[in-house]
Order: C-alpha cells, then sequence, then structure tokens
C-alpha cells in the first residue's frame, strides 16, 4: 500500500470518528449516521479499487514472468545502415536521443561495445538499460530508422536520406535458457577503443560465439574479463529468446526482417525529416512537428502513442511503411 492511499484511508478514519463522537446529540444523530455510512462506503470503494490495482501489478508481473524476460532491463543495439558517413552520425543521433531518454526517465545506462568509423561516428554500441518498465517502454524503438537531411558535407544543399537499425532486446534469465558451454567459442582479446591502462593492455574485451546458432556477441566496455563475459553470455542469451520467440510467429529471417530489416531505405517504422522538423511513425501513421524536442530526449509522447494505439511489437506486425 503506497503512503497516498495510507494518507486517504487515515483521513477517512478521523472523518468517521468525529462523526461517531456526534451521535450523542439527538440534534446531529441522523446527520452524523448517514455521514458515518457514506465515508465507510468511500473508505471501501478506496480499499476495493488498491486490491484491485495490486492484482493487476502482481498478474503483469506473473506474466512477464511467465514469459521469461525481466521488464526492467533492455539490451538496445545501435547500427549505421545505408547512408555511408552520414549514417553514422544519424545512429550517434538516436545514441544521443535514447541517452537523454534515459536521463529523464531516471534509468541506469550500461555501455556494453562500442564500434566506430571516421570521425567518431556510430557503427554499432550495444547499451543495457536499467530502469521500471524499460523494455516495456523501448520495445517499440525496435526497426529501421530513417533520416532526412542535408549533411555538413553537402555543398549543393540537397537532402540526403539514410538509415539506422534498432534493435531492443529483453534480458533473459540464465534458468530460462539454458545454454551448454561445449557450444560455446570463446575468445579474449584487448579492447580498441578508448579506456583506463587496464583496458587497454590486458585482454579483458570478450567474444563469444554460439556454434549452433551462429550468433556471436562482443563486450569490451568493463574492466574485467569476468564482467565482460557475463555481460556477453547475457547478450547471448537475449538473442536466443529472441530465435526462440520467433518460431511462434514465423522463420528466423522473416522476425529478423520485421524487426530490423536490412537497413534498406525502403524498410522504415519511422523518419527523421530535419529540414521540415518532423517525425513520423509510419506504424500509427502520426507525426509530430518538434523533431529537435524529441531528440533531446522527450520521446515519451511517441511510445505514449504506440501504447495507446495497442501497437504490438514488431513481431507480431508489419513495421514497414505501406
Amino acid at each position: 500500500m503506497d503512503n497516498y492511499l495510507e494518507a486517504q484511508l487515515k483521513e477517512l478514519d478521523l472523518q468517521i470518528a468525529d462523526n461517531q463522537a456526534l451521535l450523542s446529540d439527538p440534534e446531529l444523530v441522523d446527520l452524523a449516521t448517514q455521514e458515518i455510512k457514506d465515508l465507510e462506503q468511500q473508505k471501501l470503494d478506496l480499499q476495493q479499487s488498491a486490491e484491485t490495482s495490486m492484482a493487476d501489478e502482481a498478474h503483469e508481473s506473473d506474466e512477464e514472468e511467465d514469459d521469461g524476460i525481466n521488464p526492467n532491463i533492455a539490451i538496445v543495439e545501435l547500427r549505421s545502415a545505408a547512408g555511408g558517413d552520414e549514417a553514422g552520425l544519424f545512429a550517434g543521433d538516436l545514441l544521443r536521443m535514447y541517452l537523454r531518454f534515459a536521463e529523464i526517465k531516471g534509468w541506469r545506462v550500461e555501455e556494453l561495445d562500442r564500434s566506430e568509423g571516421n570521425a567518431n561516428q556510430i557503427k554499432q554500441v550495444t547499451l543495457k538499460i536499467k530502469g521500471k518498465g524499460v523494455y516495456r517502454d523501448m520495445k517499440y524503438e525496435s526497426g529501421v530508422h530513417r533520416v532526412q537531411r542535408v549533411p555538413k558535407t553537402e555543398s549543393a544543399g540537397r537532402i540526403h536520406t539514410s538509415t539506422a537499425t534498432v534493435a531492443i532486446l529483453p534480458e533473459v534469465e540464465a534458468t530460462v535458457i539454458y545454454i551448454n558451454p561445449a557450444d560455446i567459442e570463446f575468445e579474449a582479446f584487448r579492447s580498441g577503443g578508448a579506456g583506463g591502462q587496464n583496458v587497454n593492455k590486458v585482454s579483458t574485451a570478450v567474444r563469444v560465439k554460439h556454434v549452433p546458432t551462429g550468433f556471436v556477441v562482443t563486450c569490451q566496455t568493463e574492466r574485467s574479463q569476468l564482467q565482460n563475459r557475463e555481460n556477453a553470455m547475457a547478450l547471448l542469451r537475449a538473442k536466443i529468446w529472441e530465435q526462440e520467440r520467433a518460431r511462434t510467429v514465423g522463420s528466423v529471417e522473416a522476425r529478423r526482417s520485421a524487426m530490423v530489416g536490412s537497413g534498406d531505405r525502403n524498410e522504415k517504422i519511422r523518419t527523421y525529416n530535419f529540414p521540415q522538423n518532423r517525425l513520423t511513425d509510419h506504424r500509427i501513421g502520426k507525426s509530430w512537428h518538434n523533431l529537435d524536442v524529441i531528440l533531446e530526449g522527450k520521446l515519451a509522447p511517441v511510445i505514449e502513442a504506440l501504447q495507446s494505439e495497442n501497437y504490438n511489437s514488431p513481431e507480431e506486425d508489419d513495421v514497414n511503411d505501406q
């Protein structure tokens, strides 16, 4: 029971006690009796409402547990796709947007892996985000994101189109997805990115390959090999879980296509139009004309619109623009 509810019930009890003290007054007994009846009904309604809410939350929690995922952790894989250097810059813009969104929500972000191109352009980055309901919110970001804008290097002022792909994975407990150690190929290496002496001079980075599926994951941002290995195994479990779940909705290839596509400009869930300061989500056919604000992390209205439209996650719907 939360503090606000406790305060409401306490206030009702005080009002009931005050009216009970008036029952000895012949002139006020009828009024006090009716007031007590009304207050007790308010108290009962409030208690029943709280019990229903708690039951719903418990049911929701059970469903998440039965599904084998933690709703409070999301793994975000962000990659540049079509568009060359501009795609890498756009991937960096998306990364910044998600980091600011996480900051606004009070979520904690841990970077698991990063690969950069020229001028610090993002080729690929993997994040683990922790916070209440983070997976339920972030799962709507899975798909191909398209940007339309004039690059800084474009002297003729022509609008270019580039894309980046986003995949949102849940964290899956080891008890849900068992990985046979014999199916793992493990490699330790020195991190090539920025970091402390231990990160760059000792083989703390890890690469793990799951032979049966061919999945390969890399984690290199932690200072210890053990921490990187644990993160890599968590990411690998998430990928295997996604593959297993895909069998209920179609082939793995169809699942991957629906989720992030090939990165082609025509396979998009969302367009970021800089000249018109407009963001359009093609799954629900809705646009927002404050792209600059959204890119500062104010992504909540977009996610809430998807939720209110009862938009299902990408494995259940076609995310391509029709």
